[in-house]
């Protein structure tokens, strides 16, 4: 763990989603501890650019295969550690949900509407996010 800026760690999350013919999907996955919806996210690895750490949490996480933004979304804090998190997403197109991955055993995975990522989903911050996802999608649909 490597602390940046007054011991605020800095994150990456992938937010997946997938276009369907009934209208946007987006993946959440549990966490480990308090089994709370939320996206994949984790440290960004030092031999990795952000959106290719966040790509690399969300097959470790969730068994997603996807195109990534190299854009960021934006950013969200998260509290961990004893200390603040600021996590940067970037939005994933699905191409691939493995039956099977590395955490399959320890969380759980759901593809949801967005109005029921919104009910699942706690953090405030993270669904600010998600709401701010559906605008940028609406803005660059060559994206999806």
């Amino acid at each position: 763990m490597t602390a940046f800026n007054n011991g605020v760690y800095q994150h990456s999350a992938a937010l997946p989603y997938l276009i369907q013919p009934d209208g946007l999907k987006v993946v959440l996955i549990t966490s480990r501890k308090r089994r709370r919806w939320i996206i994949p996210k984790g440290e960004i690895e030092s031999d990795l650019t952000a959106w290719d750490s966040a790509a690399k949490e969300a097959w470790e996480e969730a068994g997603i295969e996807g195109v990534i933004a190299t854009e960021s979304l934006g950013t969200y804090e998260h509290q961990k550690w004893g200390s603040t998190c600021m996590v940067q997403v970037f939005p994933l197109a699905v191409t691939q949900l493995h039956c099977q991955w590395l955490e399959d055993h320890e969380r759980q995975r759901r593809v949801v509407t967005v109005a029921k990522a919104h009910k699942l989903i706690e953090m405030k911050s993270l669904r600010k996010m998600i709401g701010k996802f559906e605008r940028w999608l609406s803005l660059y649909p060559h994206q999806a």
